[in-house]
This record gives structure tokens, C-alpha cells and sequence, in this order.
């Protein structure tokens, strides 16, 4: 296996996961978040101020589409699953995980910093509206769903489990 995808909603772990993932199997790790923020040269909040909806879309697809890596786990932002030609990629070079969290832990998680974290909507979105939006996306795109209950040792074993 080239790669392992880690793909859902953000405060899912993704990040957190992917690390420990990563060292666990003696991969890199790459977060497509933090690439997008240095392609950029802006958090993802200026980039959604800048550049709207649409056009952050546009710019996570465009280095979800141009990632060419081996033996990586890649943590990709919560919107990643909604672009149709970066999501063909990340599927072409690795196993794509979803990560699916209980609506309760999201909104715990969420709820108090949404905005500042850089999530995008195209309209001023709950927790649960958001989930509900984009959990078609992830199951379409899924090779392999993680219910995520428990710690994160008890996740990365279940994720080792699955590759």
C-alpha cells in the first residue's frame, strides 16, 4: 500500500490520528491543511475571507489533486471529500479512511471555535448541519470506515486492523 488517506469532519482527529499512524507504521505525514496555509501564505480562515466558498474549494483541490507521495499518511481538510478531481487522486495513490465521529463529540468539539478554525460553508452551518452535508461525501469516497469511539491508541489499532 502507497499511502493511507485520512478523510472526515474536522475535530474527527484526522491530524492527531494521521501522526501517530504515520510513526507507527514508518510513513510520513502529510496535513493537507497545513499545505494549503503555505501555498497560500494565509490561515484558512483569510483564505475563506479572501477568496470565498468557492474559491477555497477550488485551492484545497487543486494540492489534494497535486499530491504525488509514497508510504505517507495524509490527514486532508474536512472539505477535501467534497472535490470530486482531488479526491480521484488521493483514491489513485492510497487507501482512503473515513473517519466518522458521533455528531455529540463534534459539536464538543466544535462548537465553540468553528470559525476560527477555517471550516468551510457556503452559508453559516451547525454542527449537525455540516455533518449531515458532507457524510454522503465521505461514504462515497471511503475504501474503509472507522467508527472513532475510544482513545486514540484504541483508533490506531483498529485503523492497523483495517490496512
Amino acid at each position: 500500500m502507497d499511502n493511507i488517506v485520512l478523510i472526515g469532519m474536522p475535530g474527527t482527529g484526522k491530524s492527531t490520528l494521521g501522526v501517530v499512524l504515520a510513526k507507527k507504521l514508518g510513513y510520513d505525514f502529510l496535513d493537507t491543511d497545513i499545505l494549503l496555509s503555505q501555498v497560500e501564505g494565509m490561515t484558512l480562515p483569510e483564505i475563506i475571507d479572501s477568496k470565498g466558498y468557492d474559491g477555497f474549494l477550488e485551492c484545497e483541490g487543486i494540492v489534494g489533486a497535486s499530491l504525488r507521495c509514497k508510504r505517507t499518511v495524509i490527514a486532508t481538510g474536512g472539505s477535501m471529500a467534497l472535490i470530486d478531481f482531488a479526491m480521484d487522486n488521493l483514491k489513485s495513490i492510497g487507501k482512503v479512511i473515513w473517519l466518522d465521529t458521533s455528531l455529540k463529540v463534534l459539536e464538543a468539539r466544535l462548537a465553540k471555535n468553528i470559525n476560527s478554525r477555517g471550516v468551510a460553508t457556503d452559508k453559516p452551518m451547525t454542527v449537525e448541519e455540516i455533518y449531515d452535508y458532507r457524510k454522503g461525501f465521505y461514504s462515497r469516497f471511503a475504501d474503509v470506515v472507522i467508527d472513532c469511539q475510544g482513545d486514540i491508541d484504541d483508533i490506531v489499532k483498529v485503523v492497523l486492523g483495517e490496512i
